[in-house]
């Protein structure tokens, strides 16, 4: 194999590597979010009557603490 297709073999797995990486990190933020919604509907005595609140607030405090 020639120099310049194992640099083009390269580059196309780096790029291909940064689109997995990025998309699954929204992936894990969305669950993350899921999750905090589901546990503060757990926790709280008084059931949430606002979800698009909380889920603001979720993804702040995520956010806040990445």
């Amino acid at each position: 194999m020639t120099k310049n297709k194992k640099n083009i073999l390269i580059l196309l797995f780096i790029i291909l590597g940064m689109y997995l990486v990025l998309d699954f990190r929204d992936h894990n933020f969305k669950r993350a979010v899921d999750a905090c919604l589901a546990g503060s509907q757990k926790l709280s005595e008084s059931k949430i009557t606002d979800l698009d609140e909380a889920k603001k607030f979720c993804e702040d405090q995520i956010r806040k603490n990445k």
